[in-house]
């Protein structure tokens, strides 16, 4: 136990990335705060749908009747496809075509908790946060990896640079309270985390050790990542290839232990994605033939308008990246020192997702843009980083301090602007 609770584990830059997650969370709960309620114009209303979207509303009713044996959520939905919001991506069988029951399952679950007889408008106000609890959590895991995983890349200071730009964000903040928006937080993690534990277990190949036995715990956590993401958004199966690339890449002279890890790792996956459809192989079958896992179209390349949206949209995300995104990739190219793979990686891994983003304009789109960003900090992080270790330090610490100190008031000051209801 006491080797457990070590220095390195537990130490100064732990606790402020905590406490930087911690207010992180503060502010999803106060978005999730003032979005449930209600608001005297509108009590009426607020009565009769419980204060719930109409596609939140569409995952709790369908996850709760698979977990009372009423039908696989989505598989198909018993309701005529006119008769669900547009969120739904639904075909003409009833199949949703974007999503497995994971998203409908995590969404209900903790309704569980709840006595099913005060599930009533009257006691609303406190079963009404239990659906954003597994989502609340996912944004905080997310962010927890993201330093993790920039501190290794980058140095304390390129991790609590890329954690701070995480815990202001205004998407990552909305995205983790389904604030008016679909819970595409849950692919963005599982995306994240594929990517990274395959980078992760591609340097370990390396060590003189049984390679099967010894990574089983990375092998598990790979195959449970892609699960999330492939669970979540069907079209997440590109982290699946991408997995692959970056291991053959990294542990060329492993290929044979690489291809049984990463074989194993969709086996898990794989046994997750069926478990969402509760072991039923004909359901799952029948919804994997409905599945959309391309959908992609190229039209948005040629419209001008893709590409200021996607724009808007990064900048919306972290606005402090409209004065660092420029400075980085300026300094990127220019400098090549900069151009190493863990700078190059996340930028490359963010390019491809923004231009997925662009290939699917409906909801798988957004996931993408969404997934996109984590990549796109730990790329900025990197490259300040290293203007950090150059002459120039005094100059880029002034400009990039000031620039996050605008940026966290600004953050919290349009935090507190939400209106109620």
């Amino acid at each position: 136990m006491t080797r457990f609770f070590t220095r390195e584990r537990f130490g100064r830059p732990q606790f402020l990335a905590g406490a930087l997650l911690l207010g992180f969370l503060a502010q999803t709960i106060w978005l999730v705060h003032c979005e449930l309620q209600p608001t005297h114009s509108s009590s009426s209303d607020f009565h009769e749908n419980d204060g719930l979207s109409a596609s939140e509303q569409a995952r709790i009713d369908a996850g709760w009747r698979q977990l009372h044996g009423g039908g696989l959520a989505g598989a198909p939905y018993p309701d005529l496809p006119g008769a669900l919001p547009i969120e739904v991506s639904q075909d003409a069988a009833g199949f949703d075509t974007e999503h497995s029951p994971l998203l409908s399952l995590v969404t209900t679950a903790p309704l569980l908790a709840w006595p099913q007889a005060r599930l009533d408008p009257e006691s609303s106000p406190s079963w009404r946060w239990l659906p954003r609890i597994p989502f609340l959590a996912c944004g905080v895991a997310l962010g927890a990896s993201l330093w993790y995983v920039a501190r290794r890349l980058c140095g304390n200071i390129g991790g609590f640079l890329a954690l701070t730009l995480y815990c202001f964000s205004p998407s990552m903040i909305q995205a983790s309270a389904v604030w008016h928006t679909e819970p595409e937080i849950l692919a963005a993690w599982g995306a994240f985390g594929a990517i990274f534990t395959a980078i992760a277990v591609a340097h370990t190949l390396y060590a003189p050790r049984e390679v099967i036995l010894w990574n089983w715990r990375r092998i598990v956590l790979l195959g449970i990542s892609l699960g999330i993401a492939v669970g979540s958004q069907f079209s997440m199966i590109m982290v699946v290839p991408l997995a692959l690339a970056f291991l053959l890449y990294l542990a060329p002279i492993r290929r044979r232990a690489v291809l049984i890890i990463w074989s194993a790792a969709c086996l898990v996956a794989l046994a997750i994605l069926f478990t969402s459809y509760f072991l039923h192989p004909h359901a799952f079958f029948r919804a994997m033939q409905h599945a959309s896992f391309w959908g992609a179209t190229w039209r948005g390349f040629t419209v001008l308008g893709v590409y200021r949206q996607v724009a808007s949209q990064i900048v919306r995300a972290c606005p402090a990246l409209a004065l660092l995104l420029p400075v980085t990739v300026a300094t990127y190219f220019i400098w090549p020192r900069t151009r190493y793979f863990g700078n190059t990686a996340p930028g490359l891994i963010a390019l491809l997702f923004l231009g997925l983003g662009m290939a699917h304009p409906h909801v798988a789109g957004a996931g993408f843009l969404l997934a996109a960003i984590p990549f796109l900090l730990i790329f900025v992080s990197g490259v300040i980083a290293d203007l950090l270790e150059t002459p120039l330090r005094l100059f880029v610490t002034a400009g990039v301090g000031g620039l996050l100190a605008a940026y966290i008031l600004w953050s919290l000051w349009a935090l507190f602007q939400v209106p109620r209801g």
